[in-house]
């Protein structure tokens, strides 16, 4: 079970499979951030400083990040080399603290499908829109086959209450599974376990409600003038980036450089 959460669950664990996923999706941002001419004002909706510090992004040079989640996080801004952050608590779906269009870039990954219903959703997207002029919002895809918080098959076609008694007795979040096992050891030896608050069947209620994926149709709809991007794994759509502008492709170089034909037949 810890070789699982090590080496493919745990997006944080440099060298697993989540962390390798992730790397690939945000040197897709680095790239599409280079169009941009600096200095650079980020507004990451949803983001922790935890993120940006596994992402190694640093020695950017000019770039200050505004981090929105529901709490504020300390940041040591030293930490990052030619960053600066600042911490806020706020709503995703109401940024009317900030003026249209207050930031080059609105960043986003794997929040908005937690903001609540369709109309909740709607008003996030309308919001990043709204002060951002440019963003970078990714979602998980509804349809791929294991879902991307729980680690369950088709856990998102489930019926709710079946869900839930799913996470009220099984971890599904890939972590805690020695307390998870540990549950199992009282209830075989008819021994009472004293479950943590965030363990009542309430809660396992409100975590499995929180999540509303959606597909590529829908996504498209609330970002209508971006560019869709799909994240593949195994060949099927694991996630979906939307985009806006578009990637700006390499400007061509006027210099021509001539190679040995030996190098040549290897490119």
């Amino acid at each position: 079970m810890q070789f699982l959460q090590s080496k493919i669950l745990d997006a944080y664990q440099p060298g697993s499979l989540a962390w390798q996923l992730r790397q690939k999706r945000f040197e897709l941002f680095r790239q599409w951030l280079q169009q941009f001419p600096r200095p650079l004002k980020i507004l990451d909706v949803g983001g922790t400083p935890a993120f940006w510090e596994s992402m190694g992004f640093e020695n950017q040079g000019q770039i200050h990040i505004t981090l929105l989640n529901v709490e504020a996080y300390p940041v040591n801004n030293a930490r990052f080399k030619g960053l600066g952050f600042t911490s806020l608590a706020g709503d995703a779906t109401d940024l009317s603290r900030f003026a249209d269009k207050s930031f080059d870039v609105v960043f986003s990954n794997s929040v908005i499908e937690h903001v609540g219903n369709d109309l909740r959703q709607w008003q996030m997207a309308r919001e990043i829109c709204r002060v951002g002029k440019a963003y970078f919002v990714q979602t998980p895809n509804l349809y791929f086959p294991i879902e991307a918080h729980f680690y369950f098959p088709f856990f998102q076609f489930l019926p709710i209450p079946l869900r839930a008694w799913l996470l009220y007795y099984f971890d599904l979040t890939g972590g805690g599974l020695k307390r998870t096992l540990l549950a199992w050891q009282h209830r075989l030896s008819f021994r009472r376990f004293h479950r943590r608050q965030e363990e009542s069947w309430e809660r396992c209620v409100q975590r499995v409600q929180s999540v509303r994926l959606m597909g590529a149709a829908k996504f498209r709809n609330l970002f209508p003038n971006g560019t869709l991007h799909a994240e593949k794994f195994l060949g099927l759509s694991k996630s979906f980036i939307l985009y806006n502008p578009p990637l700006k492709a390499p400007q061509a170089s006027n210099r021509v450089i001539y190679l040995p034909s030996a190098s040549r037949a290897g490119v």
